[in-house]
């Protein structure tokens, strides 16, 4: 019998101490924490700018101290969502931190590669007359310097071949100057003229000779034509030199100036870089397309560049300030307002409206909004920015509810008082 009783006091005494050690536990233990009062706190703010944020206590930019923003105030404010840790991994939610330094304004356009025309030579008559042996047949053949182009039938040239070997005849030297210039003037070279003096004979038609090499880039007449002064027989291009003329965005036409390097890119010559300058900023823009036209100069001796191409193109302009700034795709464009969605850890994100600065490249200049260093997502935010803007919209509209009731019993009142 007394072992009996032994038996029991020692099974009533272990669950007492049971009883007693999961009271310490759950006072003490990891839930503890939370039933003392303990809050967890996200970052400081400044009392008076809440976009000031830090991750310590100190001091803000007026000198008072900065006060600290605890979870469970974020999770009650409007625009903040809080997402399953499962469903952000699935949705492939990115972050990357808001940076703070120089940015380079860089300018990434398209343009088109055009023949240097300081190098393109237009062959005009200097007489009526009529083009025989027409030696270039076709836009786009070779010519070299020295080759033979075409030959002109002109009376006036005959005429004026006549007079000047009557002149040499005359033993006149000022005749045979005069002679001698008219038939300058009238296009026939020097080396034709020391022919003819030599000869004495006169030519009936006279040779016309390239004064470089190239490729022939409009012809504007053929064999046996009539042509006049005003007639361009043919024009003739280096394709050794080149231009490419790109289009600069009017909001960028600031940041364009000449001697900025410039880098070409084509798409059939995937991984070939040309390097450049810019040479020219033409003064006005396009009235249609709205851009600024930019000339690149670039040697061509292997004939890659090919006039008519596209190209893309970048122009590296000068450095800013150091300033914040963040992936464009970040940013969610708005009618009113532009868009950040802030990480605030734990699942919580935050629509986070932003103040932006310039472009340049694929970073985005944040004047006001975000600080260095926030974890700013950059992908999946058009949804989460959705969640947001539904949160808020169903907070409001929980707020109108729970305000309806008193406003229909005030309403209910003033119709029984009137009757």
């Amino acid at each position: 019998m007394n072992n009996k009783l032994v038996a029991a006091a020692v099974v009533i005494a272990a669950l007492v101490i049971g009883v007693v050690l999961g009271q310490i536990w759950s006072a003490d233990g990891p839930t503890g924490n939370r039933s003392t009062g303990e809050r967890e706190v996200l970052y400081w703010v400044a009392p008076m700018d809440p976009d000031y944020r830090r991750d310590e206590p100190g001091k803000s930019p007026m000198g008072m101290d900065l006060v600290p923003v605890y979870a469970d105030e974020v999770d009650s404010q409007v625009g903040v969502v809080k997402i399953d840790p499962t469903v952000v991994n699935n949705l492939g939610v990115r972050t990357e931190p808001a940076e703070r330094g120089p940015l380079s304004r860089r300018i990434e356009t398209v343009g088109n590669v055009v023949y240097d025309e300081d190098t393109v030579q237009h062959v005009h008559t200097r007489v009526e007359g009529w083009i025989e042996n027409l030696a270039a047949r076709a836009t786009g053949d070779t010519v070299e310097q020295g080759q033979l182009l075409f030959e002109l039938y002109s009376p006036t040239l005959v005429s004026a071949q006549q007079e000047f070997l009557a002149a040499l005849r005359s033993n006149n030297s000022a005749l045979r100057n005069a002679s001698r210039e008219r038939l300058s003037a009238l296009g026939v070279s020097a080396g034709e003229i020391e022919t003819l003096e030599k000869e004495r004979t006169v030519r009936q038609r006279v040779r016309v000779y390239a004064q470089s090499d190239g490729v022939i880039d409009h012809l504007g007449a053929r064999e046996g034509m009539y042509v006049t002064p005003a007639t361009e027989v043919m024009a003739i291009a280096d394709p050794g030199k080149v231009w490419v003329i790109a289009e600069v965005l009017e909001r960028q036409s600031g940041w364009v100036e000449p001697g900025q390097a410039a880098t070409v890119h084509l798409d059939y010559a995937a991984g070939r870089t040309w390097n450049g300058t810019v040479d020219y900023v033409y003064p006005e823009l396009d009235p249609v397309a709205r851009t600024l036209r930019v000339r690149l100069r670039f040697d061509n001796a292997d004939r890659v560049l090919r006039p008519n191409m596209f190209a893309s193109v970048t122009i590296r302009g000068d450095t800013t300030a150091d300033v914040v700034h963040v992936p464009r795709e970040a940013v969610i464009r708005g009618g009113d307002v532009d868009r950040v969605v802030v990480a605030l850890g734990e699942g919580r994100f935050r629509a986070q409206p932003v103040r932006t600065g310039i472009e340049s490249g694929d970073r985005v200049v944040i004047l006001d909004g975000v600080s260095a260093d926030d974890p700013i997502v950059v992908s999946a935010q058009f949804l989460i920015d959705s969640e947001a803007n539904i949160e808020a919209a169903l907070s409001k509209l929980g707020n109108s509810s729970a305000e309806s009731p008193e406003s229909d019993h005030q309403h209910h009142d003033h119709v029984e008082s009137s009757q």
